[in-house]
């Protein structure tokens, strides 16, 4: 059988049992100093008590004249028991100067000896002391009693020890009594204010949530993917490094000089901004940086009130990039599917004139056919021999037409192999080219006369392209709107519109080319990219190299 492990009290649990065992020992340190200071204190009170009825009965006429009288004790005793009832005093005892007593609480004891110190009062000084006698330890005091300026007596008055220690023990039982009642309350305070702790802290003790800390912050920088928190004020209240690398923030920057800053002054582009000050989730929404295509997912976190946003950022700049080579294959794939089958009417064609006895016409149209095919790829070729550009320009020419499109390479276009520096990657030409072809097809199809012309050269130390379409063009008003990730003037399909140009000026800003677009000169729209090269691959100025 399986012996429980107890389980270590929660942090809540550990500060309720140090407040309260706190709050016990000062209770009782505070109990113990006031009985120390109020058993002093009422000692101090009795001297100062006997003293005053000591002095008074010795000042009284009466109590002269008394001792002059044959027997002191007749009239003495009577007063003296009047003024202890009265002056709540335990003894009032008055005495010769030998000390033998003329008054005392016991008749039996009068006439014997004072039991205590009397000598400074025989030599005229009053005085207080504790000492034990017959009715036990007292405080009391002796005064001399003066006549003509001659001692002829002493007044003694005291408290027993006893009565005051009991009046202190009243004192300090009632500060027992509110003490318990304040550690009581304090008991309860502290309930409530640990049971609100727990809540907190979902019961885990101190070394729990030491581990949670520690596995937090393992996983928070383990994660690749880019994990922003901001509170309630759109602050940015937690920041991973995947975070701040995905959202381009300078690598100066620290957590710390990131944290606490509002969303609005990172310096983010403006739809992204907008995406994270939303109060509304965001799933899967694609947004773009200077360099990177990014997955946005917003969340609030709620709790009765909006406390804050988790954002979810996912880097896709990769997969975009090959999503597009994909596009671009499958549309080359569709076009190869429809020439198959044109092959293939064209075939049955060639067997047909065949079997009807007319051979020369089948040579005739199928060499016909032959020479308008291999027309069009050597045009291609001739133009840009750039073997992944070719391909493509290949492509999206079956593509096009397909579509009712005709697309032609301009005869000024020229690019050699390779041209293109390393860091001028064909993938990068495929994005900016590929969808300034898609654009340009999408508005030319439908026109009077449904053309798209791709113009490819090097000039200088720049690489241009060229596309230009006889659509109904761009507005100017719609310029720079036109680039904008979501921007479009058409109809949102399946997949969304908008993004393609957003694409291209991403990746022409991260060559530090230029991106423009103007009216063509047979109507239109012409968008004009200019790529910076190496100068080693720099070419004289002109069209071609």
């Amino acid at each position: 059988m399986r012996i429980p492990v107890p389980r270590p009290r929660s942090l809540a649990g550990q500060l309720f049992a140090m407040q309260a065992v706190l709050i016990a020992v000062v209770v009782a340190g505070y109990a113990l100093f006031t009985y120390v200071t109020d058993q002093r204190q009422a000692q101090d009170a009795a001297a100062r008590q006997a003293m005053a009825v000591s002095s008074s009965i010795a000042d009284a006429p009466s109590v002269r004249a008394a001792i002059h009288t044959p027997n002191p004790t007749a009239e003495l005793q009577p007063y003296a028991l009047q003024v202890m009832r009265g002056a709540d005093v335990d003894f009032v005892t008055i005495m010769n100067t030998r000390g033998i007593r003329w008054t005392h609480p016991r008749e039996s004891e009068i006439g014997k000896h004072f039991r205590g110190t009397i000598e400074p009062a025989l030599h005229g000084r009053s005085f207080t002391e504790t000492y034990t006698g017959t009715l036990g330890a007292s405080v009391r005091a002796v005064t001399p009693i003066y006549d003509n300026g001659r001692i002829i007596g002493l007044v003694s008055a005291g408290i027993e020890v006893k009565v005051i220690s009991k009046q202190v023990r009243d004192q300090v039982w009632a500060l027992l009594a509110v003490a318990a009642g304040a550690l009581a309350l304090g008991a309860v305070g502290t309930y409530v204010v640990n049971a609100r702790l727990r809540r907190h802290t979902h019961g885990m003790n101190a070394a729990e949530l030491s581990r949670m800390h520690d596995y937090h912050e393992a996983a928070l920088h383990a994660v690749r993917e880019g994990l922003l928190m901001l509170d309630g004020q759109y602050r940015v209240a937690l920041i991973n490094d995947g975070g701040r690398e995905l959202l381009g923030l300078q690598p100066e920057q620290s957590e710390k000089d990131v944290v606490g800053r509002s969303v609005a002054d990172l310096g983010l582009p403006a739809p992204l901004t907008g995406a994270l000050l939303a109060s509304e989730p965001r799933v899967d929404e694609v947004h773009l940086t200077n360099d990177r295509v990014l997955v946005v997912n917003t969340s609030p976190v709620s709790g009765g009130e909006r406390r804050g946003t988790v954002v979810t950022l996912r880097d896709v700049t990769e997969l975009q990039s090959l999503m597009g080579e994909l596009d671009s294959e499958r549309g080359f794939t569709q076009a190869l599917r429809s020439q198959a089958h044109e092959a293939a009417n064209r075939l049955h064609t060639v067997v047909s004139l065949i079997e009807l006895g007319r051979a020369e016409e089948a040579v005739d149209f199928a060499t016909a056919e032959l020479e308008l095919a291999q027309a069009l790829t050597d045009q291609v070729v001739a133009a840009v021999s750039e073997p992944v550009l070719a391909a493509l320009l290949l492509g999206k020419t079956a593509q096009a037409n397909e579509r009712g499109v005709e697309l032609v390479v301009s005869e000024d276009s020229r690019l050699d192999d390779g041209l293109l520096p390393p860091s001028l990657p064909a993938r990068d030409l495929v994005t900016i080219l590929g969808n300034l072809i898609d654009n340009a097809v999408d508005a030319a199809q439908g026109s009077l006369r449904a053309r798209v012309t791709v113009t490819a050269y090097a000039e200088g130390a720049e690489l241009v392209l060229c596309v230009a379409d006889t659509g109904d063009g761009v507005d100017p008003a719609h310029a720079d709107l036109v680039f904008q990730r979501g921007f479009s003037t058409k109809p949102a399909g399946p997949g969304g519109r908008g993004l393609g140009l957003a694409l291209v000026r991403q990746a022409v800003q991260r060559h530090e080319g230029s991106l423009s677009v103007a009216e063509a000169d047979g109507g239109g729209a012409e968008f004009v990219v200019r790529l910076p090269l190496a100068e080693e691959d720099a070419v004289v100025p002109g069209r071609g190299i």
